[in-house]
């Protein structure tokens, strides 16, 4: 099992990969807001212990993102403040279990084989919408029970507009969720990846409320 450790202290990153490795897990360390939230969203891991203080973008922004996208991945969140007002944060934004530093080992490698044993209990996460059916275990897209070669960005894109199936989403917010910037750019670039996806799918398979944005539906076309 792999497990990503986003985490941006070396002395800390380095002591949970040296416990984890010890337990026989492989991981992860990634440092960058940024890099942490694309790979969470486009890598499929048995867990995700993520800080909070993060360069880049802060581990509570992250974690919305990944639960708005549809990521079902259990997420053990350590934050060095560990208010209770903040845990509530964390809790409402996605968490499965909280972490204050400073920590024992022994208590954080109890906790990430807790999380690993209930996340067995559930189903293997999928979205259906449309024409589409992603498997988020394996980051595979399924389109009319063939698979699609989609690059991870185009996932991302799919998969949004999967969790939020049958609304509208304005292309600033897929901008935002799929390059994490809104300018005129990343819109134009939503445009273009559309447009390369219906190429790989059907003419119709994303629709587009001009002037509004796109969206995936059950509905017939």
């Amino acid at each position: 099992m792999r497990i990503l450790v986003a985490e941006d202290d070396p002395v800390i990153a380095t002591l949970v990969s040296k416990q984890l490795r010890a337990a026989g897990f492989e991981s992860d360390i990634l440092t960058e807001g940024p890099d942490i939230w694309e790979r969470g969203e486009t890598t499929s891991y048995a867990a995700i212990i993520l800080d909070l203080g993060l360069p880049g973008m802060d581990g509570l922004s992250i974690l919305k993102r990944w639960r708005g996208a549809g990521v079902q991945t259990p997420i053990l969140v350590l934050t060095a403040r560990g208010s209770w007002m903040e845990r509530v944060d964390g809790f409402d934004a996605g968490a499965d279990d909280y972490l204050p530093k400073p920590f024992r080992a022994e208590e954080l490698m109890a906790r990430v084989r807790a999380l690993l044993r209930r996340s067995q209990l559930r189903p293997e996460p999928a979205l259906t919408a449309g024409r589409f059916h992603l498997d988020e275990a394996a980051k595979r897209v399924i389109f009319d029970s063939r698979p699609i070669q989609a690059t991870p960005k185009e996932y991302r894109l799919i998969a949004f507009l999967a969790a939020n199936k049958g609304s509208v989403v304005p292309a600033t917010q897929l901008a935002a969720h799929v390059h994490g910037r809104e300018d005129n750019s990343a819109k134009n670039a939503i445009e273009a990846m559309v447009t390369r996806i219906r190429k790989k799918t059907a003419a119709n398979s994303i629709q587009n409320r001009r002037g509004f944005g796109y969206l995936l539906s059950d509905e017939p076309q």
